[in-house]
C-alpha cells in the first residue's frame, strides 16, 4: 500500500498541519512516511503546499510530482496542481474558497465547503480539521482516533481544550465527504 498526497493552500490555512497530521497518525499506526513542506517566505497568505508519502515498504523518494491526491485549499492551487495530477486520480477541494471545478474529466473531484462547514461549528480555524475529516473519509489511510492522537501530540496540554472541536471538525468533513 501506498498513498501520496500533494497538500496546497494559502499559508495560515494549516495546509502543513494537515500533512504533518496525517503523517505522524500514519506513523504511529507502524506506517514508513515522507513529509516534504514548500512554501514562500510570507509568513501568512502565500503559497504552501507539502507532499506527503505514506507507505507499508520502504519510501524511494520523498517528491509527488503527478500526486494521485490533491487537497487544494486555494483556487490559485487548483489552477497550478490540477494539471500535475495523475490520471484517475482524487482530487479534494474547499469549495468555500474556490468557484470553479477542475477542468479535467479524467480524476474524481470532491467539493467540501471546509470553511462553511467550520463556521457552522463555531469555529472558523477549524478548516483545516473540516478537509483532514474528508482526505480520511475518501482514502482510509488513516483513522479519526489516529489522527486525534498526532494532534493532541503536536497541540501538547496548553491547546488540549480544542481537542474536541477539532475532532468535531473531522467527524464533519468526513461525514461531507460521504
Amino acid at each position: 500500500m501506498e498513498a501520496q498526497f500533494l497538500i496546497a493552500g494559502f499559508g495560515g490555512q494549516g495546509v502543513l498541519l494537515i500533512g504533518q497530521l496525517l503523517a505522524k497518525a500514519a506513523m504511529h499506526d507502524g506506517m514508513n512516511v515522507s513529509w516534504m513542506p514548500s512554501y514562500g517566505p510570507e509568513m501568512r497568505g502565500g503559497e504552501a503546499n507539502c507532499a506527503v508519502v505514506i507507505s507499508d515498504e520502504p519510501i524511494g523518494s520523498p517528491l509527488v510530482t503527478e500526486p494521485p491526491i490533491a487537497v487544494i485549499m486555494n483556487k490559485p492551487s487548483m489552477l497550478k496542481f490540477a494539471p500535475t495530477m495523475e490520471q484517475g486520480g482524487l482530487m479534494l477541494y474547499n469549495s468555500s474558497l474556490i468557484d470553479i471545478e477542475p477542468d479535467r474529466k479524467d480524476i474524481t473531484a470532491v467539493a467540501i465547503d471546509c470553511n462553511g462547514i467550520a463556521e457552522k461549528l463555531g469555529n472558523a480555524r477549524t478548516a483545516n480539521m473540516v478537509m483532514l475529516g474528508a482526505i480520511i473519509q475518501r482514502t482510509g489511510v488513516i483513522s479519526i482516533d489516529s489522527a486525534m492522537e498526532a494532534l493532541k501530540a503536536t497541540f501538547g496540554p496548553k491547546k488540549e481544550h480544542l481537542l474536541p472541536i477539532n475532532r468535531a471538525a473531522m467527524e464533519a468533513g468526513a461525514e461531507a465527504a460521504k
